[in-house]
C-alpha cells in the first residue's frame, strides 16, 4: 500500500504538458505521466512475507549471516529486513520501522519503509511473519563441550595463598574477562575452573586472551611468568597446542613489611618484578627488585599494625603512648613529618618502632 502527502511536488526542471495518465496540465515525470500518477501506480519496495531468524537460548544471540551477536530483537531484524528486502534507489532518506505482536511463538509484524522522491514523502507497509528458530550458537557449543585453549595456573612462593588473597585472585581474572567479553570478545569464556591446595586454574577458550589476562595478573600481583605447550590434536591438517601460563605470586604482599639491606619497608606496589616501598625510618620511596627480597626477612602485613595516642612531639621526636598498657615510648620522627592526628599507626619490627604511613 502506498501513501502520498499532500506536499506539492516540485516543478523546477520539468516541462509543462498534459498527464496521459490523468489529463492534467502538469510536469511530466517519467513515461509520459505526472509525479502523482506515477507514484500511484509504482511500488518502491518490496521483500518476503515470511523470515526466519534464529535465536540461541544459551546466550540470547541472534544469528544474522554467518555471525552471532547479543543485540536488541528490533535491531537484528532491521538487518534482516535490508538483506531480504529491495528498495528503489529512487528514495531518499529511507526509513525502516517495525511493529511486532507474539502469537504463538510467532511474531506479525507490520514493516514500514518510508522515504522521499522529489519532496514527496512516501510511505509502503509490509506484512511479515517472523519465525523464530532455536539453536545453540557456535560458542555456547564450545563452552558445553569443555573446549579450552589455555589453562592459566596461579601459585603461591613458598607458602600457601589465604582465603581472602584466593577470593581476590579469583574475582580479578573473572572481571578482566568480563571486560574483555563486553568489549566484543563474545568468543572468550571460562570453560572450568579448579581450585586446588596449590592455588587456582583457569581454563580458558582463547590462548592469546589469556596469555594478557595472565600478564595482567603477574603486572598487579608481582612475581614470575612462565609458559609451556602441550599438543592437543590435529585441526585442518594442522597441529593445535595448548598453552599454559603459570603466575607465580611472590611470597611477599602488598602492605607486607620487610627487612632489607640493613633497612625496613612497607610494600606499596608490585609490578612484575619490581617492588615499590616505603623505608620506615624516612618514609622515603623506593623501588627493588623482587628477587632481592626474597632472601629476605618478611614479618607480615597490617595485621602487624598496632594504633598508639600521640603525646607530644618536637621537631626530631615523637612521644606515643599504648593505649592498652599506658606506657610510653619515644621514638625519632622521618624529616619533613609533621603529626596533626592524636593518634597514628606503629609497627614493631625486630624490636624497632616505626611509624606506618597513611
Amino acid at each position: 500500500m502506498v501513501y502520498i502527502s499532500p506536499k506539492e511536488p516540485n516543478r523546477n526542471g520539468f516541462k509543462i504538458m498534459f498527464c496521459v495518465e490523468c489529463g492534467k496540465d502538469e510536469p511530466i515525470f517519467r513515461n509520459g505521466v505526472c509525479l502523482n500518477c506515477y507514484l500511484k501506480h509504482t511500488q518502491f519496495s518490496k521483500g518476503p512475507t515470511i523470515m526466519d531468524i534464529t535465536f540461541c537460548p544459551r546466550c540470547s544471540s541472534y544469528k544474522h549471516k554467518n555471525t552471532w551477536a547479543q543485540e536488541p530483537f528490533d535491531d537484528i531484524l532491521k538487518q534482516h529486513i535490508k538483506d531480504a528486502f529491495t528498495i528503489s534507489y529512487e528514495l531518499k532518506n529511507v526509513a525502516i520501522q517495525t511493529q511486532c505482536n507474539e502469537q504463538d511463538r510467532i511474531l506479525q509484524c507490520m514493516v514500514t519503509i518510508s522515504g522521499f522522491l522529489e519532496g514527496q514523502q512516501i510511505t509502503e507497509q509490509h506484512p511479515l511473519t517472523v519465525r523464530i528458530r532455536r539453536s545453540t550458537c557456535d560458542v555456547c557449543s564450545r563452552e558445553a563441550g569443555g573446549y579450552y585453549e589455555a589453562i592459566i595456573q596461579i601459585r603461591a612462593e613458598k607458602r600457601t595463598f589465604p582465603k581472602d588473597e584466593l577470593k581476590i585472585l579469583r574475582s580479578t581474572v573473572e572481571s578482566l574477562v568480563g571486560q574483555l567479553q563486553k568489549s566484543g570478545k563474545r568468543g572468550l569464556f571460562i570453560t572450568d575452573f579448579d581450585e586446588t591446595r596449590k592455588g587456582l586454574d583457569f581454563f580458558l577458550s582463547e590462548k592469546a586472551t589469556a596469555f594478557s589476562i595472565a600478564k595482567k595478573i603477574q603486572e598487579q600481583f608481582g612475581g614470575e611468568f612462565k609458559q609451556s605447550a602441550a599438543t592437543a590434536g590435529m585441526k585442518d591438517s594442522k597441529q593445535m597446542y595448548r598453552m599454559t601460563y603459570l603466575v607465580r605470586i611472590p611470597a611477599y604482599r602488598k602492605g607486607d613489611f620487610f627487612s632489607f639491606d640493613n633497612s625496613f619497608f612497607m610494600i606499596v606496589s608490585l609490578h612484575e618484578n619490581k617492588v615499590r616501598a616505603i623505608e620506615l625510618s624516612s618514609l622515603v620511596e623506593t623501588v627493588i627488585d623482587g628477587k632481592d627480597i626474597q632472601p629476605s626477612k618478611i614479618f607480615g602485613g597490617m595485621e602487624l599494625v598496632r594504633e598508639m595516642i600521640v603525646v607530644s612531639q618536637s621537631k626530631k621526636e615523637i612521644q606515643l603512648m599504648n593505649p592498652r598498657t599506658y606506657s610510653t615510648v619515644e621514638i625519632q620522627k622521618p624529616k619533613m613529618v609533621s603529626i596533626d592526628t592524636s593518634m597514628v599507626n606503629t609497627v614493631k619490627l625486630d624490636g624497632y618502632l616505626f611509624l606506618v604511613p597513611g
